[in-house]
């Protein structure tokens, strides 16, 4: 098995800094034990304009079918003749790959006291490696690679026998890469890439695989278009593995989106009650797009109800009055406004969103879906989404709810949710409630000037909400109508503000388009 780095360089800045990037000196051949075998590390050709480094592995097949059998795992794709022959010491796999990662662990995390800057830029690289399997043919190879900067991509298949070429190509390619590129980040690429394109590990994945997968590939994998195919072969096809990676890299897509760290937006908080709202906890704990946030003990009503108990049942009444069966709650937080929805059989298909994993973590586990029966598991989705994103999911709907939600936005990010949720989604009902920042004065423990939860962005006042959903009905051709939750205060309003948008052209909404075409089949 074998790969070799090479790299040409100036009298100002020459070839050899390969060696002090690698951590491998280029007069030296250097010898390494992994757990399947012997590394060996050696300069080809060392000079200021020209330096290859090369990557020697050679395979123990004893150590290789001992450990397969000690694992449970077969060793090699194929593996009924496994045990007796298999290509694992002559094809680049996982092998290769984690002899990289024992190797070039200092390249790989792109540390390099002596070179620093050298180790921050892009070096002209051109990596080869002679038999790599590609089950996917030299079509993904470059599908794979194609996407990450390099100039070049060659992908050549290897005959099954040059003397017989009527048998044609097996599935092995020759890999040329070319381009300028950190040389951390070619390594990385490589270390997810070639068990990829192999379709196999030689060891169990574990959970931590999660994690190893996430680190090599920061800065290129969340945007890859092929992620999901990464991902899953990575992780050798675990399910829950892959589903795991997949969230955690969609939080990744949308910080990098949005110039901001992920743990801003993955802040769901604890199930506390907590605030100034009798009863509710703090609101929007599931991040930028929040929902209800903790609320205390729900599973009845309680003596003195609270905002949150109001405020349902306000939302659940719009719902009622649309007579939707199908409905959107966006931001859904911890999932109580989703509890509520399934105890009533006439909501048909309920959907909860929300861009915090941890908080769709949390409503999983008090919705109790993994014992709900399975007609009741048929009639909810819990999913993860951003709400300041089109997402053709959402389409098709009767309702969606912004419950405690458009607050926890940055005002600038307004119109990008308004067209997401009335220009793409378009169900035919949106309810949407908000803070009243006019009836914070009756709150006696919230000082003045204060909001009502640390994340608000903002609150508005009666006039101010209503201004701004009228905008956004006459843009998206919906009408709209107000209702107060909780105590009216003549003075200053309720403690929470409603708005039903319901949509004034009948031929957007879900439910009149299927009734047009059973009219039209009868």
């Amino acid at each position: 098995m074998f790969l070799t780095i090479s790299t040409t360089g100036t009298p100002e800045r020459p070839a050899t800094d390969l060696g002090f990037l690698l951590h491998k000196h280029p007069d030296r051949a250097q010898t390494f034990s992994t757990s399947h075998g012997t590394a060996h590390v050696l300069y080809p050709e060392a000079s200021t304009e020209r330096c290859t480094a090369a990557l020697l592995l050679e395979i123990d097949p004893v150590a290789l079918v001992r450990r397969s059998k000690k694992n449970g795992r077969g060793g090699a794709p194929d593996a009924a003749l496994a045990q007796y022959v298999n290509d694992r010491p002559y094809a680049a796999s996982s092998l290769l790959a984690v002899a990289l990662s024992t190797v070039f662990k200092s390249a790989l995390r792109g540390v390099c006291t002596a070179l620093p800057e050298r180790a921050a830029s892009p070096l002209p690289l051109r990596i080869e490696i002679p038999a790599v399997p590609a089950r996917g043919g030299a079509e993904l190879v470059r599908a794979l690679f194609g996407p990450l900067g390099w100039a070049s991509v060659r992908a050549e298949p290897v005959p099954l026998d040059e003397g017989f070429p009527q048998w044609g190509d097996s599935r092995y390619v020759q890999l040329v890469l070319e381009g300028e590129l950190r040389l951390a980040d070619a390594l990385r690429q490589l270390y997810v890439l070639l068990p990829v394109l192999d379709d196999a590990k030689h060891y169990w994945v574990a959970p931590d695989e999660v994690d190893k997968l996430l680190r090599a590939g920061e800065g290129w994998l969340a945007e890859h278009p092929e992620q999901k195919l990464i991902t899953s072969r990575y992780l050798a096809r675990r399910w829950g593995l892959t589903r795991q990676a997949m969230e955690r890299l969609e939080l990744v897509r949308l910080a990098e989106a949005d110039d901001i760290q992920v743990e801003a937006i993955d802040n769901a908080v604890e199930e506390t009650p907590d605030g100034p709202e009798s009863g509710e906890g703090a609101e929007g704990g599931e991040g930028a797009e929040g929902g209800e946030g903790a609320e205390g003990t729900e599973d009845a009503r309680p003596k003195e109800v609270s905002l949150a108990f109001q405020r349902r049942e306000a939302i659940l009444t719009a719902l009622r009055d649309a007579g939707a069966s199908s409905v959107l709650d966006l931001g859904c937080g911890q999932g109580q406004l989703v509890r509520e929805l399934l105890k009533d059989a006439r909501f048909r298909r309920v959907v909860g969103v929300d861009v915090s994993v941890r908080a769709l973590t949390i409503a999983s586990r008090r919705l109790k879906l993994d014992r709900m029966s399975e007609r009741q598991a048929e009639r909810v989705t819990l999913t993860q989404g951003a709400l300041t994103y089109t997402d053709k999911r959402l389409k098709g709907y009767d309702a969606a709810v912004l419950s405690e939600v458009i607050e926890h936005l940055d005002l600038p990010r307004l119109p990008a949710l308004e067209y997401a949720v009335f220009g793409s989604a378009r169900p035919g009902t949106v309810v949407v409630t908000t803070p009243n920042v006019e009836y914070n004065v009756r709150w006696e423990t919230l000082p003045a000037g204060h909001v009502r939860h640390g994340d608000h962005r903002f609150e508005w006042t009666r006039a101010e909400f209503r201004g701004w959903a009228g905008e956004v009905g006459r843009r998206h051709g919906y009408e709209v109508t107000y209702r107060p939750v909780g105590p009216d205060d003549p003075e200053v309003g309720p403690p929470t503000q409603m708005a039903v948008f319901t949509v004034t052209d009948p031929r957007t909404t879900q439910k009149e388009r299927t009734t047009q075409k059973e009219e039209k089949a009868a």
